[in-house]
């Protein structure tokens, strides 16, 4: 079973310090509501406040334009700021128009995108077709978001990653991870990578406790919090 990289979903700087000392994270993947909650006021700044953490690392910066020439413009500042940055394209921008175009032009340029936003086995092939594979470059499909649809994401990703099988640089990445379990299917997948929140990957990072270990584990947290609220019968 070959290995699947685990990045760090987070744009707090305290939490990207703390978990870039940890060998189980490769990297990390931002987007621009993480940097809203984390309290980036300059966008520039602060990014690169992330990079002097995170100098070796992966790291995903996403555009927020919404016009293809802004997007341009601000992809290539981007990738100024560093040689770790995988810049974040979204498949379509608001209006719903494929972003392949501007993708073909970064791939060119040679440099490494993270298609993000990606839910269908169509929007993948239709990226795959932009991606030449001299470059390195990630395809984000949104596992966790299908879930929460009700839709099982495993066929979408397994099809997901036979179509960009034959592209060494093209790695497919399983984004909105919702439970530690999601990190086991992802390897049985055999997907390069997957991105979790820093409370799912310390939960990861904990993976071997038996069940008559969480069983007790369990019970003895019941009893505590039962003898903290002194509740009496």
């Amino acid at each position: 079973m070959a290995k699947t990289k685990i990045f760090c979903d987070i744009a707090d700087s305290k939490t990207i310090k703390e978990f870039n000392k940890k060998k189980i994270v490769d990297g990390f993947t931002t987007n621009p509501s993480l940097m809203r909650k984390a309290g980036a006021k300059s966008y520039e700044q602060y990014s690169k406040k992330l990079l002097k953490i995170c100098k070796k690392k992966p790291i995903s910066l996403e555009v927020f334009a919404d016009n293809f020439a802004d997007m341009e413009r601000q992809a290539l500042k981007i990738n100024s700021w560093g040689k770790n940055i995988y810049v974040k394209i979204p498949v379509v921008n608001s209006k719903g128009k494929f972003t392949g175009q501007l993708i073909k032009k970064l791939n060119k340029k040679k440099i490494k995108l993270n298609i993000t936003a990606v839910y269908t086995v169509a929007q993948v092939r239709k990226i795959n077709k932009c991606l030449d594979n001299k470059s390195k470059s990630i395809i984000s499909i949104f596992a966790g978001r299908m879930s929460d649809t009700g839709i099982d994401p495993w066929p979408i990703m397994k099809k997901a990653i036979q179509i960009t099988n034959k592209k060494k640089k093209v790695e497919i990445l399983w984004a909105s991870t919702r439970e530690p379990y999601n990190y086991i299917q992802a390897r049985q997948l055999n997907c390069q990578i997957i991105t979790m929140p820093p409370k799912i990957i310390e939960k990861v990072s904990k993976f071997g406790k038996t069940f008559n270990q969480l069983t007790l584990d369990t019970v003895k947290a019941f009893l505590v919090d039962s003898k903290k609220s002194r509740f009496k019968i």
